[in-house]
């Protein structure tokens, strides 16, 4: 996750009126209260109102509930959607990092420059009652020549045993090709190449339905026609290798921010799935610029502030939400932001299905988020609170 020069237009309050999804109200704004022509300003939360279209172009003050008009996310075939118990999550785990270190030292080699995840941490999450991770991985240490290339049989042994490890115990796994939607340090464009490795890629684990793809971590500073084109690419790709009972998780431009999701990535609403399954994944940190790079939080209420606006943008849509990263520093003001966040969320949950804490490993060591077991600083502190929102 990465700030965006969007920040500085929302924070400033430049405008004489504030644009379509931009926050317009709340306690504590000093910005424009009145929307452009076409939307009107609603309550969301003490702390946050928001211009939507088709309300009232009038501006509610805080203390002023909407009204809600829209049902739940649903599509044609909402019998292929997950259908979470009201007030729960469907998927509540932790990303697991580490095959994709090393990014500047190609191939690597296993156990200096990268390294798998531990089964036994994995093993302990699960028995607290997390069952979703996220599975880190370097696209060329995969496919060491192009995109379409044949496997590196040992790196691909690594990733599937990790996989099914975590599968074969009852838990959902989310192999991640953690690229940035790059090849080799360079913007993929080849949309064909890109389905092609995504149809080798989801042979692989197309039996499995405990798997879940993602397209590819945190697409940026691209073309936002093209990060539509590769997300296509790839859920065609998943599609075509036979892989059709399991979820896919699409990522947005921007760091798949979910702050600047409903004025960055509004084209993905375009994306087609045949199965049905589509889910858009995002990430929130809440430090001062939504980087992940400080353990300050900005206040205690930043969390649902930086969520509301996806939330609204999934419901107005009919679709499915995950954070698939999130972290907050060891500290009260972060501990009571994560728990706002997560409140939200889990109140949301006929659009939100779940979220990941970002992010164990056996390589963090003293990294502010680390919550590899059993003494990362942020699995020390915050396990208590979030194993509280497991399934």
């Amino acid at each position: 996750m990465r700030s965006s020069l969007l920040a500085g237009i929302f924070a400033t309050g430049a405008f004489a009126q504030s644009g379509a999804w931009q926050q317009c109200g709340g306690n504590g704004w000093s910005g424009p209260t009145t929307c452009v022509s076409g939307h009107g300003c609603v309550y969301v939360n003490d702390w946050y109102s928001q211009c939507q279209p088709g309300a009232a172009a009038t501006t509610l003050q805080t203390t002023t509930r909407p009204t809600t008009t829209s049902g739940p996310a649903s599509t044609t075939s909402a019998g292929n959607q997950p259908s979470p118990t009201p007030g729960k999550f469907r998927w509540f785990g932790v990303n697991q990092s580490g095959a994709e270190f090393g990014q500047n030292i190609l191939p690597g080699r296993y156990g200096t420059e990268f390294i798998f995840p531990s089964p036994q941490a994995i093993q302990t999450l699960i028995s607290q009652g997390y069952n979703t991770f996220r599975v880190c991985f370097s696209m060329e240490r995969l496919v060491p020549n192009t995109l379409t290339s044949s496997f590196d049989a040992s790196y691909l042994k690594n990733l599937t045993d990790t996989i099914n490890y975590i599968t074969n115990a009852g838990a959902y796994a989310i192999p991640d090709p953690h690229n940035y939607g790059r090849y080799y340090g360079n913007i993929i464009t080849d949309t064909n190449a890109f389905k092609t490795f995504f149809t080798n890629f989801a042979r692989q684990l197309a039996t499995n339905s405990r798997v879940i793809f993602d397209t590819n971590n945190e697409y940026n500073t691209m073309s936002q026609d093209l990060v539509l084109q590769l997300n296509q690419a790839a859920i065609d790709g998943i599609r075509a290798a036979g892989a059709t009972s399991q979820y896919i998780m699409v990522e947005g431009n921007q760091w798949s921010g979910a702050w600047s999701w409903n004025v960055t990535n509004t084209n993905l609403v375009a994306l087609t799935d045949p199965q049905d399954k589509l889910i858009y994944e995002m990430h929130q940190y809440l430090d001062s610029d939504s980087s992940g790079t400080s353990d300050a939080c900005v206040s205690a209420q930043i969390g649902v502030q930086r969520v509301v606006g996806a939330t609204a943008w999934l419901r107005a849509n009919r679709k499915l939400g995950f954070l698939g990263e999130f972290a907050g520093g060891a500290n009260s003001v972060c501990q009571s932001a994560v728990k706002g966040m997560l409140d939200h969320l889990q109140s949301n949950s006929d659009v939100w299905t779940g979220a990941l804490w970002w992010a164990g490993g056996p390589w963090w060591g003293d990294y502010i988020f680390n919550f590899e077991p059993p003494s990362g600083t942020g699995y020390t502190y915050y396990n208590n609170l979030l194993r509280s929102y497991a399934p």
